[in-house]
C-alpha cells in the first residue's frame, strides 16, 4: 500500500529561486508542508526547527568550504531521507553522490516526471534514480 504522499514534511532547498516555486507547486499538491530555503542557513535552521521526511536538496547548493550537499546531509542527519536534484546525469556524478547513502537522484530536466514517484518510492524504504542516468 503506498503511503498517501499528503502526509509528508519535505524541506526544498536550491538556490534557483525561479525553480524553487515551480518545485514548490508541484508538491504542496501532494505534501502537507513544504518548507522552501534558499542558503545553507535557512536549510539548517529548517532542519534544527522542523521534522522533515525529506529533504529534496539541489546537487549544487552552496555549502561553506564548497562541501557536497549529500554528503554534508547524511553526516549531520542520517536519519533524514535525501533527494538530490542534479543537472548532471553522468555515471560518476551519480556514483558520488550514492556513495554518500542518500535515498534519490532525480534529474532537474526529469523532476515533475520523477519527483513525486521518487518521493513515494523512497517512503516505502526503496532507493529511487532518474532512469535517463
Amino acid at each position: 500500500m503506498d503511503t498517501p504522499v499528503k502526509q509528508i514534511r519535505i524541506i526544498l532547498a536550491d538556490k534557483h529561486v525561479n525553480l524553487l516555486g515551480a518545485i514548490r507547486n508541484l508538491l504542496e499538491t501532494e505534501a502537507e508542508t513544504v518548507l522552501m530555503v534558499a542558503d545553507e542557513a535557512s536549510l539548517w535552521h529548517a532542519l534544527e526547527n522542523s521534522t522533515p521526511d525529506i529533504v529534496v536538496v539541489d546537487l549544487s547548493f552552496p555549502f561553506s568550504g564548497g562541501n557536497n550537499a549529500a554528503r554534508t546531509l547524511k553526516n549531520k542527519y542520517p536519519s533524514i531521507k535525501v533527494i538530490i536534484l542534479s543537472l548532471y546525469d553522468e555515471k560518476t556524478v551519480l556514483d558520488a553522490v550514492m556513495a554518500a547513502k542518500v535515498e534519490g537522484f532525480v534529474l532537474k530536466r526529469r523532476v515533475v516526471i520523477d519527483l513525486i514517484p521518487a518521493i513515494r518510492e523512497i517512503l516505502q524504504g526503496r532507493k529511487f534514480i532518474s532512469q535517463e542516468v
